[in-house]
């Protein structure tokens, strides 16, 4: 149901990569703090663009029954602290933004990629998401996410692998 992404190199059932990235505060985010946890890491090209705003706030009005099942959403992209200030404060989301200027938390997930957009060949980051469980495992790996049913597809993966 759920394809993996013919760019990245991850599986279902690897171990999610290590990070350290910074929030929209400036707060360092690990994946050694999420240890234990269920949650979602959503990459996404751009903060303020409308396939990305639409996504976001899928996210934020869904965002109760994520966190009601246990899982934290943490969106990704290379914006600064400061974009992503700004998308969180304009549409009121409610969940952490990670600023991956350095496009290393990018690269160890495997979605920077030629991307083509209306006849433009360029390299950028491939919207994709990656379910991952308490023991740190990608339980699923969403592909081009329906930006206007992303918490759908989030949660029904997770309800597969309760």
């Amino acid at each position: 149901m759920f394809k993996i992404s013919a760019m990245t190199h991850l599986k279902i059932n690897d171990v999610a990569p290590t990070f350290e990235v910074k929030d929209q505060h400036g707060t360092i985010v690990s994946s050694a703090q999420l240890q234990g946890k269920n949650y979602v890491i959503y990459f996404y090209p751009k903060d303020l663009t409308p396939g990305c705003t639409t996504q976001a706030c899928n996210l934020r009005d869904n965002y109760a029954e994520l966190t009601q099942e246990g899982i934290e959403v943490f969106g990704v992209s290379m914006d600064t602290e400061v974009m992503h200030t700004k998308f969180i404060e304009k549409h009121e989301l409610p969940f952490t933004l990670l600023a991956d200027t350095d496009r290393k938390m990018i690269d160890a997930f495997g979605v920077w990629g030629t991307k083509k957009f209306m006849g433009k060949v360029y390299d950028g980051i491939h919207r994709t998401t990656f379910v991952i469980n308490t023991e740190n495992k990608i339980i699923g790996i969403i592909e081009k996410p329906k930006v206007k049913e992303h918490a759908e597809e989030i949660l029904e993966i997770y309800k597969i692998n309760k």
